[in-house]
């Protein structure tokens, strides 16, 4: 795999018609990767950037899969007394059906099916994120949906997504051939390193989408989280 450009090729999950159950043991072997190869914890760093000391907030997450990002959400705010409500969009209803068994969602979360951008909120959320979901898209679609972030957001949006690496492409690919009993997740995982970014072409996303004064930090494993915080 030449992994100097991104690659444009679909991954199976991005696919129509996928069974219930093969949907439901990919969310659960992502659920195990994000946890062991420290998802999870990025998108909680993201989360406290904009968070603060904020007692009450609203969080929204595009692309949400099975929801296992909101559920590390959830379970930091009620162990730290704030007050939560969740927003989860995906268009895959499997997926959506999926995360609504969660039970650590079930008092706090909306959930959506829906391509995000044809959603328009009463009120805006304070906080937009998405994890492992901007590498789904073309260059010219994600400047789109920075945009979309930034518009609909009243605190500010950080992603949590791939980099593009030689490394991690072997080690994920090693691993989920050796691991993995999901299909999807066997062709997926390391496809979607190759679906992943630099950091030259995050900076040249956002200044396509015109948005200035974000922070990228490189993240184990192989990961960027950037963060835009709202200005007046």
């Amino acid at each position: 795999m030449n992994l100097e450009k991104r690659s444009y090729q679909k991954e199976l999950l991005d696919g129509d018609n996928i069974p219930f159950a093969d949907i439901a043991q990919t969310m659960r072997e992502l659920n195990t990767i994000n946890t062991l190869l420290g998802g999870h914890a990025i998108t909680l760093d993201g989360f406290k950037q904009l968070v603060k000391d904020k007692k009450e907030i609203t969080v929204c997450e595009i692309g949400c899969g099975g929801g296992d990002n909101l559920v590390a959400i959830v379970k930091y705010c009620q162990e730290n007394n704030i007050k939560i409500h969740c927003i989860g969009i995906d268009y895959n209803a499997e997926c959506i059906d999926f995360a609504k068994q969660n039970v650590c969602l079930k008092d706090f979360t909306t959930f959506i099916c829906s391509d995000y951008a044809k959603v328009n909120f009463e009120s805006k959320p304070d906080i937009i994120f998405s994890s492992l979901f901007c590498h789904h898209f073309t260059d010219e679609e994600l400047v789109l949906q920075l945009k979309w972030m930034k518009a609909n957001t009243r605190l500010g949006f950080f992603i949590n997504d791939l980099q593009r690496h030689w490394l991690a492409y072997n080690l994920i690919h090693f691993l989920t051939q050796v691991f993995s009993k999901s299909y999807l997740v066997k062709n997926d995982a390391s496809l979607s390193v190759a679906r992943g970014f630099k950091k030259w072409e995050w900076q040249l996303l956002f200044s396509k989408a015109g948005i200035a004064n974000y922070h990228i930090s490189w993240k184990w494993a192989f990961r960027y989280l950037i963060v835009k915080e709202q200005t007046a």
